[in-house]
């Protein structure tokens, strides 16, 4: 089981509302990388000395959270990975509707070299099994695969949600296991339950709104954007116990509006 850590902001102190378990920086770095799949790759330029080199770069992950990339020698990027490995990866929030600026993203900083020969197996069926069309130049004579050796991580939750996370938190850290279903889960929630939402705001969070809206979830709760007499608020509700599947955030879900009904 991943460790929770609590809402932080630039500098690292605890936010208003600490008490509230949260995912760790670490796992919502991993679970970021694991849905982008897709960044811009910033290498040292050849031509220019000293000045960045940004590559759109497509990914996979291996178990360490390592990105792995399939790249030609003929490519820029690569060219100047030949002579400073040195490079960072950027990735953003996919579909992240709104403020951009208000959505997550992670930086990745590391050296990125060739994968050697005992690992090339299961690198291929990573990055073949994230991008099936790569079957087609996967074998060509100047493709190889790539990989970063992350050296640090730097993760922006949003406005005022950011810190540095040490490369071994990331290596052990998982995705949010219900990183794949959060948008099914956000849509149903709010498209036929935001009256349950409202009274868990009430009940659970201790504040009274006309309109709630789920706008993000994960193993061990929610955040609500209330719409309130003092205007819109944030809040963070968290569940009775961790949610694993779609199925347990539904009786979580429940029990938790069972629980608020009878109070």
């Amino acid at each position: 089981m991943v460790s929770s850590s609590f809402g932080k902001h630039a500098g690292g102190a605890a936010s208003s509302q600490s008490a509230v378990p949260e995912p760790s920086f670490a796992e919502r770095a991993r679970t970021l990388m694991h849905l982008g799949r897709i960044g811009s790759l910033s290498t040292l330029s050849r031509k220019q000395p000293g000045f960045p080199f940004g590559s759109l770069m497509p990914y996979g992950l291996d178990d360490q959270g390592r990105p792995i990339f399939l790249i030609s020698t003929m490519a820029m990027h690569t060219q100047n990975l030949q002579a400073d490995p040195r490079a960072s990866l950027f990735v953003t929030e996919p579909d992240a509707s709104g403020d951009p600026l208000g959505a997550s993203r992670v930086t990745l900083i590391g050296s990125v070299v060739r994968i050697p020969e005992p690992d090339l197996v299961a690198a291929r069926t990573v990055y073949v099994t994230g991008y099936p069309d790569s079957k087609y130049w996967v074998d060509f004579e100047d493709f190889f695969f790539h990989r970063m050796d992350v050296l640090d991580v730097y993760y922006v939750g949003g406005f005022g949600v950011m810190g540095w996370v040490a490369a071994s938190e990331y290596s052990q850290a998982h995705p949010d296991p219900l990183s794949e279903h959060k948008n099914e889960i956000m849509q149903h929630m709010n498209a036929d339950h935001g009256d349950a939402l409202i009274l868990l705001a009430k009940q659970f969070a201790g504040i009274e709104a006309q309109q709630a809206e789920m706008t993000s979830v994960d193993r061990l709760g929610f955040h609500l954007r209330l719409k309130t007499q003092d205007g819109v608020k944030g809040t963070r509700v968290a569940f009775l116990r961790e949610a694993s599947d779609p199925s347990e955030t539904r009786e979580v879900f429940i029990e938790m509006v069972r629980q608020a009904r009878q109070r």
